[in-house]
């Protein structure tokens, strides 16, 4: 079932930039977000921007590990209608879809870059290349195709006011 999210902060340099990434389990789809700081208020107004953004009905839970960023997600779960899961400790597995990511975004973003320059167009075109990048566990589909895929089921499901 789509909507069930896996998210992380990629740091940058001296961990003094971030940017927020978040993979879709099912589809693998790719979104990133553009931190203005670490810290908490910075992560959920992050989060909030991009997650909404998406319709509603892909917006079910996210699974994100134990850091400190994450402090006020009570707040991040009242503004998108959303479950928020956390990892147990030192468990990375348990978002593996969000950490096969992280390690493929590096070609874009290596360790030690600083990330606080980098623009939300820019994370655009970088989460564009990911997601019409085909992988093997979709049958060799994107994931732009496959969250297409389950858009298109969802509508057709969907009784529309006329």
């Amino acid at each position: 079932m789509p909507g069930h999210w896996e998210g992380d902060l990629l740091k940058g340099a001296f961990n003094r930039s971030s940017v927020g990434t978040l993979v879709e389990r099912k589809t693998r789809f790719v979104v990133l977000s553009k931190m203005n700081g670490n810290g908490s208020a910075a992560a959920l107004e992050g989060f909030t921007r991009q997650m909404k953004r998406l319709p509603a009905a892909l917006r079910k839970s996210m699974t994100y590990d134990r850091g400190s960023e994450m402090a006020c997600h009570p707040e991040l779960a009242r503004r998108l209608r959303i479950d928020i899961w956390f990892c147990d400790p030192h468990a990375p597995w348990q978002r593996g879809s969000n950490e096969n990511t992280n390690g493929l975004l590096r070609q874009f973003m290596p360790k030690g870059a600083d990330l606080s320059d980098v623009s939300q167009t820019w994370l655009n075109d970088v989460a564009a290349l990911m997601n019409n990048r085909p992988r093997k566990t979709l049958g060799w589909r994107t994931p732009a195709e496959a969250m297409a895929e389950e858009i298109q089921a969802f509508t057709s499901t969907v009784a529309l006011d006329s």
